[in-house]
């Protein structure tokens, strides 16, 4: 119990200032849990603590970027729906995990500080497909989604504004087919809205900590990209082990 506890404050606080935090939870909890179980009951603690984070940022974000990125992930939700029958759950994550890497390189040692790249819509429809995919099949979106983001050098604000309406919208899309799916039945839904409760208080912390100093915060949120891949590859080191 007191797993779900901390895996539900991680999820508010990613969703109200941190979004790579929230990404934590699913493989936090697989530790402890079943995957399919804990993305199950993850989504409900997801969904409320979006609501929290869409009134908190209903003034930032970037409406440029969620046009490009919303069609796109609906595709990827559709596409991960027909798949998730038969995808491979280490692929998936060691998948995600080296975008999470390669994003992180990227801003370090590639992209000269300061430098701003503008929103392509190419670019947004292929990490767009490929964060649906993801988010849908391991909650594990957001390295694919910064992908994209983070080189635009968006203001704090907006960057987290924009991923937080971003991925209200796709966790409400995944509910009719978490439904066809069977995934919600058996869930202790006394326990989910419980732990919601605890994400909404984290969402409300999140926001207060985006307060930071903007270069503390974005280097924060490369850091916690770099552990989120980093344990995204060793969970799915652990699958492959156990194939």
């Amino acid at each position: 119990m007191p797993w779900l506890v901390v895996a539900a404050l991680i999820i508010g606080i990613g969703k109200g200032g941190f979004p790579v935090a929230a990404a934590l939870a699913v493989p936090f909890l697989a530790l402890v849990m079943n995957p399919v179980q804990a993305a199950a009951l993850v989504l409900p603690v997801l969904i409320v603590a979006d609501c929290a984070a869409l009134w908190l940022y209903r003034r930032h974000h970037s409406r440029r970027n969620l046009a490009v990125l919303m069609p796109a992930m609906g595709l990827g939700i559709v596409i991960a729906t027909l798949i998730m029958p038969y995808a491979s759950e280490p692929v998936l994550l060691a998948f995600t995990g080296c975008v999470g890497l390669w994003t992180v390189w990227r801003q370090w040692f590639v992209l000269r500080p300061g430098t701003t790249r503008n929103a392509s819509l190419a670019s947004g429809a292929f990490w767009g497909i490929v964060a649906g995919i993801t988010s849908f099949l391991t909650h594990s979106g957001a390295p694919a989604t910064q992908a994209y983001l983070l080189p635009q050098n968006l203001p704090k604000l907006i960057l987290t504004g924009t991923m937080a309406i971003t991925f209200a919208i796709v966790n409400f899309a995944k509910i009719p087919s978490y439904n066809a799916l069977g995934l919600f039945e058996g869930l202790n839904w006394p326990l989910a809205a419980g732990l919601a409760g605890v994400g909404v208080l984290g969402a409300i912390l999140g926001r207060l900590l985006v307060e930071m100093p903007e270069p503390v915060y974005m280097r924060t949120i490369e850091i916690l990209l770099l552990v989120l891949s980093l344990v995204l590859i060793f969970k799915a080191a652990l699958g492959f082990a156990g194939a």
